[in-house]
């Protein structure tokens, strides 16, 4: 593939998912039957390079319609969209949901990651392809974390068409996932999100007060519980205003790397450059992770107006949700929810009678754990490969489209609704005086009741373990997913707050926690941690890209190993962790080697 367009054509279901999309072509220029005024003069080219950003949903189309993207469909979006075949294939390659080469319409992806993994990944993925045998019809994939680590093992069939169908299987059985790879349509629906919530309904609840509660998909109902009195009062403030109270209140992102959302708010807003946007990251791509995935599905129109009121505060008038391609429910629920708030009035151009005009797009990932990274979503939602940018300049100076930008996850902006409500000075009061206001935790592996808990920050990691009921022979616990760090079972009296991990030697990161008995092997874990990060590097720097995949030979030279015979590769692991961790472009790389690390040092892992 190079960068002219080759000789292959679409079929006439590839070109109608393309013009589903962008309208029907104009002109032989982009694709249409040659025209004698197309021979005078060339249209549509600054025009088409304008839209370059729908790259992405273009494959989409053709991903979700066909099931893989050929050299005609990918030549035939070229043309529309005036990119070279080149960068697009670049891009159609970097993500793992798409395919370049033929495949079945139906595809099967059978998470393999942390959770899964414990709860028997490896033999449900034999089962099935032993079920299934040859000439099926289904792809079986093993995939990375499909955000569905409460109901671990899980499976996700995508059967391509029009529509495109999808079926979630979790927790997966053999029979159950076939099931649902060979007719998504007749599959079982998921069950309620309020199941990932044990304390689904409880007293005391603030960011998971509705979630079980209200009917996701009624606008009314959430009035009824509360909704947008908070996007009232932010009128009542005034933009000035509300960045004054989320500053107050002390929040911090949700992300995992803890920076002052008021302070991010301020430094956009305050910026010269015109437009500003909103972004918020919903591509929850850490193992273990699925808390955003639960607020979405069970509380979505709460992300629609914390969105209106952060684009309110910093003079945005367009907002983005980049949200995880692995999550079809998230999706539709989200779908709704804006076409809802668009027909009462409460997203568009005169929002509750305000005179101020805002309105939300959804863009999906296709699977790219990279595009977590602020910068790396940015490049995608742009319609190029999702690697990380040098920084500076910043995000809130330079970022979507070259222009200031906030980015937030969706936990970040559920807080912003009971800032406003309650107050900064009420908001704050919560936790500790370093961490404010509640937190929500993820918490799977050796435990009985895996799920969402909301608690105020401050509380110990062994009283987060004692709801969700940890079982007998723990052995370890992971903070913060595969970018986090093991600590022991006698060190369950870490306050999980920024600063209590953080002094403990570890990281609370998105709040994943993550427990695992004496029946897990450590040594396949940590293989398993590094087989990710190899998979997920983006490749654009040195470090990660040669330091990933040594880490991952050494694991595998020493995993049936221990002691002496492991020592020489424990030190060739110690010197590639230290240079991916100084030297990375971005946090996959200088992150890569936590996990490992604690385990070495904390746990003894090959002694």
């Amino acid at each position: 593939m190079d960068l002219h367009f080759g000789d292959s054509k679409p079929t006439d279901e590839e070109r109608a998912a393309v013009d589903a999309l962008l309208g029907p072509p104009e002109s032989s220029w982009e694709g249409a039957d040659r025209s004698d005024a197309d021979l005078r003069w060339a249209r549509g080219g600054r025009e088409a390079r304008d839209r370059r950003d729908l790259l992405l949903p273009g494959l989409h189309a053709i991903n979700d319609r066909i099931g893989w993207i050929s050299e005609g469909a990918l030549d035939y979006l070229c043309r529309r969209l005036t990119v070279p075949p080149a960068e697009a294939y670049g891009v159609a390659t970097f993500y793992a949901m798409f395919s370049v080469k033929p495949r079945p319409a139906t595809v099967l992806h059978v998470c393999t990651d942390l959770a899964c993994a414990a709860a028997g990944a490896s033999e449900l993925c034999a089962g099935i392809e032993a079920r299934l045998g040859l000439g099926s019809g289904v792809s079986v994939e093993r995939s990375p974390c499909l955000g569905l680590c409460e109901r671990a093992p899980a499976a996700l069939a995508i059967k391509a068409g029009d529509p495109v169908r999808t079926a979630v299987s979790a927790p997966a059985t053999v029979p159950d996932a076939v099931l649902a790879a060979s007719a998504p349509e007749s599959a079982p629906e998921e069950p309620p999100a309020a199941l990932a919530v044990p304390q689904a309904g409880g007293d005391g609840l603030i960011l998971l007060r509705r979630v079980g509660v209200v009917d996701p998909a009624s606008l009314d109902d959430y009035r009824a519980h509360g909704g947008y009195t908070a996007l009232r009062r932010a009128f009542e403030l005034g933009p000035a205003g509300v960045i004054r109270e989320v500053t107050d209140s002390g929040l911090v992102g949700r992300g995992g790397a803890a920076f002052p959302t008021g302070r991010k708010w301020q430094a956009t807003a305050s910026q010269p450059d015109h437009p500003h946007y909103v972004v918020c990251n919903a591509d929850e791509s850490e193992p273990g992770t699925f808390k955003d995935r639960v607020l979405m599905e069970g509380d979505p129109y709460a992300l629609v107006e914390a969105m209106t009121i952060a684009a309110y505060a910093i003079g945005a008038h367009k907002g983005y949700v980049y949200l995880r391609g692995e999550y079809p429910r998230a999706l539709h629920r989200l779908e709704h929810a804006l076409a809802q708030a668009r027909a009462r009035g409460l997203l568009g151009d005169d929002i509750l009678g305000q005179g101020y005009a805002f309105d939300i797009e959804i863009r999906r990932g296709a699977g790219a754990y990279i595009c977590g990274e602020e910068t790396a979503l940015f490049n995608s939602i742009e319609g190029y490969r999702g690697e990380p940018r040098s920084k500076p300049p910043f995000p809130v100076e330079k970022g979507l489209f070259g222009k200031p930008t906030v980015e937030n996850n969706v936990e970040t902006l559920v807080n912003v609704l009971p800032v406003l409500t309650m107050g900064a000075p009420a908001y704050a009061a919560i936790g500790t005086a370093k961490s404010t206001g509640p937190k929500l935790f993820c918490v799977s592996g050796s435990v009985d009741r895996p799920g969402i808990y909301e608690l105020p920050f401050g509380a110990t990691l062994g009283e987060l373990l004692e709801r969700a009921g940890v079982r007998e022979g723990l052995r370890a616990v992971l903070l913060g997913g595969a970018a986090g760090g093991f600590v022991r079972a006698d060190e369950l009296d870490i306050p999980l707050t920024f600063e209590g991990t953080r002094e403990a030697g570890t990281t609370l990161g998105s709040g994943v926690v993550m427990a695992f008995d004496d029946t897990v092997p450590l040594p396949r874990l940590l293989l398993r941690i590094a087989e990710f990060f190899r998979d997920e590097s983006c490749g654009q720097c040195v470090p990660c890209r040669v330091g990933t995949v040594r880490q991952e030979e050494a694991l595998h030279r020493i995993v049936e190993r221990t002691g002496a015979a492991a020592a020489d590769d424990i030190a060739l692991l110690r010197e590639v962790g230290r240079a991916m961790r100084d030297a990375s472009i971005c946090g996959l790389g200088q992150t890569a080697w936590n996990a490992v690390e604690s385990a070495i040092d904390r746990l003894g892992a090959y002694e």
